[in-house]
Formats: C-alpha cells, sequence, structure tokens
C-alpha cells in the first residue's frame, strides 16, 4: 500500500470510530413517503421533496414530451448552444414568481451560490455570513478572495459591528432564508434594515424556503413582505420543493447581465437538459396553483411537533418542513437512526462537521405527499426507541 492509501485508510478508520462514516444507501423507486430502498419499503422522513412533487405525473409526461422533442443533452453550456426555449421560458417564469425582474439558471444550488458570490465581491470587498450557512455559500465567500466574516446566528447586532468596522469597498451579506439543519427562519427584515444601513447588498439562499414559505409559495422574501429593493439577490433551488433539479438566481436586469459575464460556474459549464427545465416548468405552476399541498404540511408540522414535544423530545424553534430532533453525542443520533429504520422509517442522523459539536441530531423532514397515518407512525416509532 502506497502512503496516500495508507492515508486515506487512516483517516476513514478515524471516521468510523467518530461514528462519522457515512455510507449511501440505493433507492430502487421514486420519490415519494414510501421508499424502497435497499430492496426494502420504508417510510421516508429524509427527503427535501417538501410538497410532494418530484413524481408528480404531469412532471413526468412533460419530462417525456420534451425529451421526445429536444432530445436529452443540452450540448453545451448556455452560452454556447446550449440555452434552450424550456430554459429561457423558465427564466422568466422564475422571475415572475420571485417577483423580480430577472431570473438566471444554474445547474446546482452550489454552483448557484459559489457563482454569485464570486463575481459580486473580490480582493477589496467584504463578505459576512451568518455562522450557520449552507457549506455552498461558506465556501463560496472563502474563495471570493474578499474580507471574509461569520456573525452570530441570525444576529443583526453582531452583523451590525461587522459592517461598522469595514473600510473598504462593498459589503455583500449572505444568509439562508430557512437554515437547513435547524429549520429555523432568519430575521430578513431586521437584517436587510442593517445591510441598507451600511449600503451593502443582502443575499439569500432560499434553497428550503422557496415553495414552502409566503402565500404564493414563492419563499422567505414574500413570507416576510420583501422585494427587489430590501434582498437583491435571491437565490432558490429546484430539487427541492419544485420536485426537479437545478437552481437560480433572480435580481434585477444589471444583476443578471452581470453574473452572465462574470459568473464562472455559469459560464463553464453544460446547461441542464431542456427535459429537466420543461418538468420545472409545471412543478413551478404547481407549486403555485396547489395551495393545498402547502396547508396540509402546515397540519403536518404541527401535529408532529406537538406529539414528539408531548414524547420529551428536543425539538428546535422550527415553523419549517424541516423539523430536527437533537440528541447529542455521534453514536446514540447513528443508533436511534438504525432503530428506527429496524421499525420501518428512513430519518437520517446528522453529525458533525455538518451541525456543531455536541449537537447530533435526527432531520425528520415532512413533506405534502405524507399522510396523517405515517406521522402518527413515526411518532409512535419514535416512543418505542425512545432512550
Amino acid at each position: 500500500m502506497n502512503p496516500f492509501d495508507q492515508h486515506l485508510q487512516a483517516v476513514l478508520a478515524e471516521r468510523r470510530l467518530q461514528h462519522r462514516y457515512r455510507q449511501r444507501r440505493e433507492v430502487s423507486s421514486a420519490q415519494g413517503p414510501v421508499l424502497t430502498v435497499d430492496g426494502r419499503e420504508l417510510v421516508g422522513f429524509c427527503s427535501n421533496d417538501y410538497l410532494g412533487l418530484a413524481a408528480h405525473p404531469e412532471m413526468v409526461d412533460a419530462m417525456n414530451a420534451a425529451a421526445r422533442e429536444l432530445g436529452v443533452g443540452s450540448g453545451a453550456s448556455h452560452l454556447v448552444c446550449g440555452h434552450s426555449r424550456e430554459h429561457h421560458e423558465l427564466e422568466h417564469e422564475l422571475a415572475e414568481y420571485t417577483g423580480r425582474e430577472r431570473a438566471l439558471l444554474f445547474s446546482t444550488g452550489y454552483m448557484a451560490n459559489l457563482g454569485a458570490i464570486t463575481a459580486l465581491v473580490g480582493k477589496g470587498d467584504a463578505i459576512w455570513q451568518d455562522r450557520l450557512n449552507h457549506a455552498s455559500m461558506l465556501d463560496a465567500g472563502a474563495l471570493s478572495g474578499a474580507r471574509f466574516g461569520r456573525f452570530l446566528h441570525n444576529d443583526p447586532q453582531s452583523l451590525h459591528s461587522k459592517m461598522a468596522g469595514f473600510t473598504g469597498n462593498r459589503q455583500l451579506v449572505a444568509v439562508d432564508g430557512v437554515f437547513s439543519m435547524d429549520g429555523d427562519l432568519a430575521p430578513l427584515p431586521e437584517l436587510a434594515a442593517t445591510v441598507n444601513d451600511h449600503n451593502g447588498w443582502l443575499m439569500v439562499d432560499d434553497a428550503h424556503g422557496f415553495g414552502c414559505l409566503g402565500a404564493t409559495g414563492a419563499g422567505s422574501c414574500e413570507h416576510f413582505g420583501l422585494n427587489q429593493t430590501d434582498v437583491p439577490v435571491m437565490m432558490g433551488t429546484l430539487g427541492k420543493a419544485i420536485g426537479s433539479f437545478g437552481a437560480f438566481i433572480a435580481g434585477s436586469e444589471r444583476l443578471i447581465e452581470s453574473l452572465i459575464q462574470l459568473s464562472r460556474s455559469y459560464i463553464y459549464t453544460t446547461a441542464m437538459p431542456p427535459a429537466v427545465a420543461a418538468a420545472t416548468r409545471v412543478g413551478l405552476r404547481l407549486a403555485q396553483t396547489d395551495s393545498w399541498r402547502r396547508e396540509h404540511l402546515d397540519e403536518l408540522i404541527a401535529h408532529f411537533r406537538k406529539g414528539a414535544s408531548e414524547l420529551g423530545y428536543q425539538l428546535m424553534g422550527s415553523p419549517t418542513p424541516i423539523q430536527p430532533i437533537v440528541i447529542g453525542a455521534d453514536a446514540d443520533a447513528v443508533a436511534l437512526s438504525e432503530a428506527l429504520r429496524q421499525r420501518g422509517f428512513w430519518v437520517s442522523a446528522i453529525r458533525p462537521p455538518t451541525v456543531p459539536e455536541g449537537s447530533a441530531r435526527l432531520r425528520v423532514t415532512l413533506t405534502a405527499g405524507h399522510s396523517v397515518a405515517q406521522v402518527d407512525g413515526l411518532l409512535a416509532a419514535l416512543k418505542d426507541v425512545q432512550p
């Protein structure tokens, strides 16, 4: 064994000893409340398919029809010959849905955050981020070349202190709209006011809010009544509540044109398949017209929180489909996840470095596809495995 392989073997062994070794499980069914996992049916409570759209027949039909007409691959990047009619129409519809002038498609949320942040700030600028931001924004901040700092979670005063002490050029503030591991919401009105006081720009990663929050599901900004002036840069993903794949940045005409010219993760990657864009357009329509999905989801969230609290589990202050149960020790979280799996429920154990040390948790996610009976089944299983 060469030295490099020896090093990797030691790294993997250490992960196992820490109960932080991650394994993929093979899903052989369409996304939905019940999944076939490693050959066994499980009721899944770990998917981000919040509105239950990932296997919707209208989306499947739209993808099939577009694939027959436009093929499977897009052939090239958007700026070469990969920008199809379906991409273009989807961007228009995303802009209209979010109340922005324009929108720009990216292949993933990671690429959208990376491309936007590194295009907007660099040497001589500052990028300030909530300490619990998604890894993609943190990585983008570190790679941007700008002064990079993190403020206390959901603390506008901590942000004010950072911004007030900066004497360079531009300041960009980036936050999650809904925090993916805690499920809580950023205080966007207060953050927007703080950023405006210091002539900065606010960017919101609304991956887990888009489709779920707001009167029409347009996300965290709609939930708080904030417009393009309040939040100039909005990122949303399409592979969660919308049930498809990809991501977008929405904002002003100048912002989108600048990203087309400057965003390396947009310029230098192949466009998503046009058939995916076609299916996404249907998902976007369903997210807006099927308001019952959000209503049912809200009912399930309240039902689960009441039941889990009565069992004595430690929940977090989340009004969203993300309902973490804090366990503490990594080994205990893994053991509980496995015990639930043995009882027919798939709930992921989330451990450091994804969450802070000592806060390993079961990340329960609810979807509009779940029934009250399935949530009751999970609650019964949680009672059964209770430490």
